[in-house]
């Protein structure tokens, strides 16, 4: 077993070695003067497994291209298998059709499979049926149970939180949530910002032609324009304290409003919680000065910067899970032993 070292300070191939007692592989992965990535396999890799380690950092185009780059190399290396351990996969939230887009996500998915990777371990993709756009086998973790033991053992009194979906879209997540540590559920209905079902998907396409005739006895029926109504908090969290849930935090604003609508019902401590902690832009300011107390995340993507700029971020390791699927796929065992007591919703 060899690792491709391709990582970064938060969660690093030397995490997964140190578990797993294997030594990481020897390899250069560097720009050009012309911006060209070049990537250069220092030892023969001949008939051996290889897992590389991508982390997606900032740049994320980037990153696809030196993991495509070093799949290749060991495509033509003859490695026996490659996978890919991509804790938080790009792209994932363009895995639909939208108005004279592409379903970008599909294409990542090809061209992972031309470049060579034969077995993708990944952590809570934002929709589960991307599962379906590969051609080889993708195990996707889920980073449910350190979240949940973090609520448990770091938020003290959680007996008094209630589990709260900042959207409808996330309600079966915080459901979820909410029936293991056996507690109530509250969702908040009516936000102003747009959600991906509110988004232009290619059925108001293409648009209305003047003066175009349809056939006799043809009336297609009117819909009624969608309109949101007014913010409501769907269940009872005055002195609660509120823990917000979701996949990825990327933009915080939505959250942020969610923070003020709970601290207006009523709850005395917002907390929020997800797997991917993106946080672009000015996510640290804005959370920083906002009323959520806490924000806790996973190490699948790279935020120590982040954190530096903010004190109320707080990281979660997931490195055990990923060194464990690791070892049982080049082992040959069973992968259902990380999947015990894990729904569909989470």
């Amino acid at each position: 077993m060899h690792f491709a070292r391709k990582s970064t300070p938060l969660l690093s191939g030397a995490d997964l070695k140190g578990r797993l007692g294997a030594e990481l592989g020897k390899s250069v992965v560097y720009q050009e003067t012309n911006g060209e990535t070049r990537v250069e396999i220092k030892e023969s890799v001949r008939g051996q497994d290889v897992f590389i380690i991508q982390t997606i950092p900032r740049d994320v185009n980037t990153a696809v291209m030196e993991l495509l780059i070093m799949a290749y190399a060991l495509k033509t290396s003859c490695a026996k298998n490659i996978t890919g351990v991509i804790p938080y996969f790009p792209y994932s939230k363009q895995s639909k059709m939208r108005k004279r887009g592409s379903i970008v996500c599909k294409l990542l998915a090809s061209m992972l499979a031309k470049a060579g990777l034969t077995h993708i371990i990944t952590m809570d993709l934002h929709q589960k049926e991307i599962q379906g756009f590969f051609s080889f086998p993708v195990d996707n973790l889920r980073a449910s149970p350190f979240l949940l033991q973090y609520i448990q053992e770091e938020i003290p009194d959680y007996r008094n939180a209630v589990i709260v979906a900042k959207s409808p879209d996330a309600a079966k997540r915080a459901q979820s949530y909410a029936e293991r540590l056996r507690l109530g559920l509250a969702v908040i209905h009516g936000e102003a910002q747009c959600t991906e079902q509110d988004m232009d998907d290619g059925r108001h396409s293409p648009p209305t032609v003047k003066n175009t005739t349809l056939p006799t006895g043809l009336e297609l029926p009117l819909m009624m324009a969608k309109e949101k109504p007014p913010i409501t908090v769907v269940g009872d969290v005055g002195g609660r304290i509120a823990i917000i849930v979701d996949d990825i935090i990327d933009d915080v604003e939505s959250f942020v409003a969610a923070a003020e609508i709970l601290k207006e019902r009523g709850a005395y401590k917002i907390y929020v919680m997800a797997t991917h902690g993106l946080l672009s832009a000015d996510a640290p300011r804005l959370i920083e000065e906002s009323s959520v107390d806490e924000v806790v995340v996973t190490n699948t993507v790279p935020h120590e910067v982040q954190k530096l700029q903010c004190p109320k971020i707080k990281t979660v390791d997931i490195s055990l899970i990923l060194s464990e699927a690791i070892r049982r796929i080049h082992n040959g065992e069973s992968m259902a032993y990380l999947f015990r007591n894990i729904t569909m919703d989470d």
